[in-house]
């Protein structure tokens, strides 16, 4: 087993998406743009960080999962492609990726949730409003979840944990969770067939509750930590079959971050002025690729018929009326007969 402390660790990774093992460290304000290379898709400021090369230019991964891990300083997972210490812990999210994946693939419309269920925190676009319109979000869904057929209760060992400490049930909402996502992504293979990117953002809370209510030493703490691992291990190797080997599936574990979370951009889903009355996201207008067809049909025909208009008015203007008219050419005759 490999120890990690407050590292960047990638469980999954298809082989196109080359990870390369080293110790070299990664900001944590520099993991959106990592996660938006991995999917194939530029950023604004060039990241030289060796740990990842660059891949083939018409593959790109299916799927993007992050999940991070607060309130925990190593966690042992079994299996993993590459980890990376995780240097300068500021909170991050993944709003600029989501808005790339949004733009670039409106008409797809894939996939995109971001959920921290300790926060009752949820961002859904495109397909993810009807796949998951089903997922328990608040604490007392989940919790309400934990008591129905197909509940990890009955699956897993609880050990010191119980099922009627509100801190337990947080953490066990929370890996509830993760056993919707890939039960609902069985349920629906057909997303990970289509073209366009999926992108999954969780974050987890419950070991840093119960980190404050019992303590790193104590066996709640050790009991959840070892199941957390486990069930990260099995949630990543799910998705990424169900992907057909083309997700990338990180894990971010942090004790605590260094200031407090406050999203600096704008949210994909909350905006006071709207530009296109049709969303409510304060969305552009839908781009269709046969924008570019259309308005070059458009643009040569009118001027097509405005170049025959002109020819027209200036031999009308030029002609002779007694001998260019049929009309004028019969008075004149009928003139003359007279």
């Amino acid at each position: 087993l490999a120890i990690f402390f407050r590292f960047l660790t990638v469980l999954q990774s298809p082989e196109f998406v080359s990870f390369q093992k080293g110790d070299w460290p990664v900001s944590g304000e520099k993991i959106p743009d990592l996660v938006a290379l991995t999917m194939g898709f530029s950023v604004q400021e060039d990241l030289s960080w060796p740990g990842l090369q660059a891949g083939p230019l018409f593959q790109r991964p299916r799927a993007n999962v992050l999940v991070v891990v607060r309130g925990v300083d190593s966690l042992a997972l079994p299996q993993s492609v590459a980890s990376y210490p995780l240097e300068n812990p500021v909170p991050f999210n993944l709003d600029s990726v989501a808005e790339t994946v949004h733009s670039l693939f409106a008409e797809d419309t894939p996939v995109v949730l971001q959920l921290a269920p300790s926060e009752e925190r949820l961002y859904m676009l495109g397909k993810a409003n009807a796949v998951f319109e089903d997922l328990p979000v608040t604490l007392q869904q989940i919790r309400a979840r934990l008591s129905q057929d197909g509940s990890v209760l009955a699956s897993l060992p609880l050990n010191s944990l119980s099922r009627n400490a509100e801190a337990d049930l947080l953490f066990l909402s929370e890996v509830q969770v993760l056993h919707d996502i890939t039960a609902l992504l069985q349920r629906h293979r057909h997303l990970a067939k289509d073209h366009s990117p999926d992108l999954y953002s969780l974050e987890l809370s419950g070991l840093e509750e119960l980190s404050r209510l019992y303590g790193q030493d104590s066996p709640q703490y050790r009991d959840a930590t070892a199941i957390l691992a486990s069930v990260l291990q099995k949630f990543g190797e799910d998705v990424y079959g169900l992907y057909g080997n083309s997700a990338v599936v990180e894990v971010v574990t942090v004790k605590t971050f260094e200031a407090p979370l406050t999203r600096k951009s704008r949210s994909i889903l909350e905006s006071k002025q709207i530009s296109n009355p049709g969303s409510p996201y304060n969305l552009a207008y839908k781009y269709n690729f046969h924008y570019a067809v259309v308005f070059n049909i458009v643009l040569w025909l009118m001027i097509a018929l405005a170049l025959a208009v002109i020819v027209v008015g200036y031999n009308l203007w030029n002609m002779d009326p007694g001998y260019d008219s049929i009309i004028y050419r019969m008075t004149n005759q009928k003139i003359r007969m007279d």
